[in-house]
């Protein structure tokens, strides 16, 4: 039951009325002058209007919100009554303290209300994000590509030349670990939130789209003037990182709904995977489960379609100003198959473009806006070839990721009015502990493992210099290794033949080692440290690395929350000048 409330009196006395169970948004947020988020209070018992209160800084909600109460005496599916306000906002930047009560029982929060520079510090902002790009994968993609002697690097990352640093806390509000949708949307929204949530406080109802809302960093942008919004992922374009940028639901797997939530926000580029869910239900391929065609809502909209790296050229000539490319009907393939080993689906989907082509469209087309744009381009195999532990796989995704920061470099060249910041949205528990030496005698492969100073260094080369190893199948190799694993077959080797697929599941239910790995020569099977129910490594709780250059990347440093990390966006693009 769902009713307005005008005010919200305090009753006397009740010592059986509930308490306020919890107030969203949480303790501690941090909150954008004049972005809108809905406020909730979830009680923990059936109770009546009559005996609520809630205040913030002493006068009620209503009052300094602007806006009517909602009260449910009981929520779907829950025997606890709730109020909310839809789509409020606080003007002035300050501390406030949100006050719920419930008879006797008594719920306060602090929120921290922040404003940005009265001129915006950027013009452009381009955020590039490694999915599960940890410390381990920067530095084994520098040695594959770049090579040492006599212990120093032969060359350098183009993440390494960008002179602000910060370490960022990844863990969600419900658990120390996280995965890609909440530490992104933090990002995006400057709220942390719940593992799997997107734009959105996790709340106790089942529905997944009902859930308090925060603003995401692209409808600030549209709420407060006319820069363009870019969207990249190598994939589904509907996956956890690009949706985190547009979408408001409590599961990331709302794939077919996130599509709407594009169409609704419009970025003017969208290049990715995902087109299963664009597709309607009768065309083959399609996983949406109604008949809606959205290549038709985009075209409609104005915007020019590829379906490949040929089309994606001649998209970047129509100066339609608004391009969709979808590139496959799931995630896009990896690098090592798509230009290299011709592995994965590369067979169906022969023409994808790999992420700097993606980009060099996507800057291409942004620029041409004379107010600026915001780009968010996401690597999203390093984390994806990390979960089976296909180390090989994500080292050369990284590579590829860091050469799309070099576009970005040389773009910010021409464009000094450009902040870029380039980092992780979560670690994975890889090391690289020396060397796997063919040369070694004897069959056990554990045994060909040096380290320390029996570790020497490897011999990738890159004799045509395109910055990728010739071959990563070489005969002196990087040992890496992962510290969270399901029962598994080590092979010590790449794997040539395709995507590693660690484990499998049985007639119970239950992951096991892949028995197809189990006759590689020297092959060992690793008992797994995950419960039974894991099929591979899992994310890691280590703090990521964020690096930045341009106006307002001094704001970067020291130890930040990942939702510390949109406050210095906002900043940078002025998306809340100071008021008098």
């Amino acid at each position: 039951m769902l009713r307005p409330l005008i005010a919200l009196a305090v009753t006397t006395s009740l010592a059986s009325a509930a308490g306020a169970a919890t107030i969203y948004p949480l303790d501690r947020a941090t909150i954008l002058a004049q972005s809108p988020f809905d406020l909730k209070v979830e009680f923990d018992k059936v109770v009546t209007p009559d005996q609520v209160t809630v205040t913030i800084n002493g006068k009620p909600a209503e009052e300094v919100l602007g806006k009517k109460v909602e009260f449910v005496e009981k929520e779907d599916g829950v025997d606890a009554s709730a109020i909310l306000i839809r789509a409020a906002s606080i003007a002035q930047p300050g501390t406030y303290e949100i006050e719920a009560k419930a008879g006797d029982e008594t719920k306060s929060v602090k929120w921290e209300v922040f404003g940005t520079s009265a001129t915006p510090r950027a013009k452009n902002v381009i955020f590039l994000l490694g999915d599960g790009l940890s410390v381990a994968h920067r530095t084994g993609a520098r040695i594959m590509s770049k090579g040492m002697t006599e212990g120093k690097a032969n060359g350098r990352l183009n993440m390494d030349d960008l002179d602000h640093m910060a370490f960022i806390g990844t863990s969600s509000t419900n658990a120390i670990a996280t995965d890609s949708a909440n530490t992104m949307s933090a990002y995006m929204t400057g709220h942390k939130t719940a593992v799997n949530a997107l734009g959105v406080y996790a709340d106790r109802t089942k529905p997944s789209q009902d859930d308090p809302k925060v603003e995401t960093i692209a409808e600030a942008l549209r709420r407060t003037g006319k820069k363009s919004i870019g969207v990249v992922s190598t994939a589904e374009i509907e996956d956890a990182t690009p949706a985190a940028v547009v979408s408001h639901t409590r599961s990331r797997g709302d794939k077919a709904d996130i599509v709407g939530m594009f169409l609704q926000t419009q970025p003017e580029i969208i290049l990715g995977g995902g087109s299963a869910y664009f597709l309607p239900q009768s065309t083959a391929g399609s996983k949406r489960k109604d008949d809606t065609d959205y290549i038709a809502k985009f075209r409609d909209a104005g915007y020019a379609l590829a379906i490949d790296k040929t089309e994606l050229e001649a998209a970047a000539k129509t100066n339609t100003g608004k391009i969709l490319g979808l590139f496959h009907t799931g995630n896009m393939d990896v690098t090592l198959d798509r230009d290299f080993l011709k592995k994965g689906t590369v067979e169906t989907f022969p023409n994808q473009p790999g992420l700097v082509e993606m980009t060099n469209v996507a800057l291409g087309e942004l620029s041409k806006n004379p107010e600026g744009f915001f780009l968010m381009v996401e690597g999203a195999s390093v984390d994806k070839m990390s979960h089976p532990m296909d180390w090989e796989r994500s080292m050369v995704e990284v590579i590829e990721f860091d050469k799309a920061v070099g576009v970005a470099m040389e773009f910010a060249k021409t464009h000094p009015d450009t902040m870029i910041v380039v980092t992780g949205d979560h670690t994975h528990s890889v090391s690289i502990v020396g060397t796997i030496d063919d040369s070694k005698p004897g069959p056990d492969m554990r045994d060909k493992v040096g380290v320390y100073a029996d570790a020497g260094f490897p011999n990738y080369e890159d004799k045509n210099n395109d910055g990728y190893p010739d071959s990563v199948d070489v005969s002196r190799r990087l040992a890496i290794f992962g510290a969270s694993f399901p029962d598994y077959y080590e092979t010590f080797r790449p794997k040539l033949d395709g995507p590693f697929v660690p484990a499998v599941q049985n007639e119970s239910k239950q992951y096991v080692a892949n028995e197809k790995y189990k006759d590689v020569p020297g092959a060992v099977l690793r008992i797994g440290n995950l419960p039974k129910s894991a099929d591979t490594a899992v994310h890691a709780v280590d703090d990521v690395v964020l690096q930045a250059t341009g106006p307002g990347a001094e704001g970067f440093k020291g130890y930040m929350e990942e939702s510390d990390v949109y406050k210095v966006l906002a900043d940078a693009l002025g998306l809340a000048p100071a008021t008098n």
